[in-house]
């Protein structure tokens, strides 16, 4: 979902709280959906709270950081 807050564009991003397996999704179409919105993006905006960032983030992450794109942290002292 594209929102426009404080004159910024925000591509929203899926959580999966439950830390649960979908059935009948292809994880490497997520991927490439995920990392499509980081190249169209000037940032990322890392949810790592309690300092948790799960191996998926932490590939978007890398991508984006070797893309030239900024990466902010939720919670700064990131683990």
């Amino acid at each position: 979902m594209l929102e426009l807050k404080n004159g910024y564009a925000v591509i929203q991003c899926v959580y999966n709280i439950d830390r649960q397996r979908y059935e009948g999704v292809d994880a490497s179409i997520l991927d490439k959906i995920h990392r499509k919105k980081i190249d169209i993006s000037d940032a990322i905006y890392v949810v790592n709270i309690e300092g948790y960032i799960g191996n998926s983030t932490k590939n978007e992450i890398e991508y984006a950081k070797n893309n030239g794109k900024e990466v902010i942290y939720h919670e700064n002292d990131k683990k």
